[in-house]
């Protein structure tokens, strides 16, 4: 991490190091990073999963036979059945990805995701030190329920002296440049 040496007020000989802290636009070209990383597999398998639900339940042949005909009742919970399974399935794995991602990353040694990291960001606690993963965990999970809200969340940023988020706030945790 680039240092930033300044005298501070208890002498002359006393020095302390200032943090640059990472800014919106990078942090937000970081997080699109991210989301290309996890997007891109976790659609796949999104897809895939979908995929087996329909063909399994047969919803694909009942879809394309005529899809003006009347279904059955059966058929109409066998379709819904299918759909609500697959949404389950894909939301779960979905979660568990993203959680794994974000909050593992952030509490590794990297103390970045890859997005953070090619950008020469990390994420550490407000006294440098690297957060754990529980820490992590509570951080991504008031970014994706709160920070989001009308984006008011990552507004914030802008306003704080260390560039914090609401889920930085929450946490307690700042992003640096490495």
């Amino acid at each position: 991490m680039e240092t930033i040496l300044e005298k501070n007020s208890y002498g002359e000989g006393d020095y302390e190091e200032k943090k640059e802290y990472g800014g919106f636009w990078l942090r937000f070209a970081a997080y699109l990073i991210d989301s290309i990383i996890l997007g891109i597999p976790l659609g796949i398998i999104t897809l895939l999963i979908f995929t087996l639900f329909f063909g399994a339940f047969g919803a694909f042949e009942l879809i394309l036979a005529d899809p003006y005909a009347d279904i059955s009742e059966e058929q109409a919970l066998a379709l819904l059945g299918s759909y609500l399974g697959a949404f389950a399935i894909a939301f779960l794995i979905n979660m568990a990805g993203v959680i794994a991602y974000y909050a593992g990353l952030h509490s590794s040694k990297w103390q970045a995701t890859v997005g953070k990291k090619l950008l020469g960001l990390k994420v550490t606690d407000l006294n440098g030190n690297r957060i754990s993963f529980w820490r992590a965990l509570g951080r991504y999970l008031s970014l994706a329920f709160l920070s989001g809200i009308l984006l008011i969340g990552f507004i914030i940023a802008a306003f704080t002296e260390k560039k914090q988020a609401l889920h930085d706030l929450i946490a307690g945790t700042v992003v640096v440049k490495n």
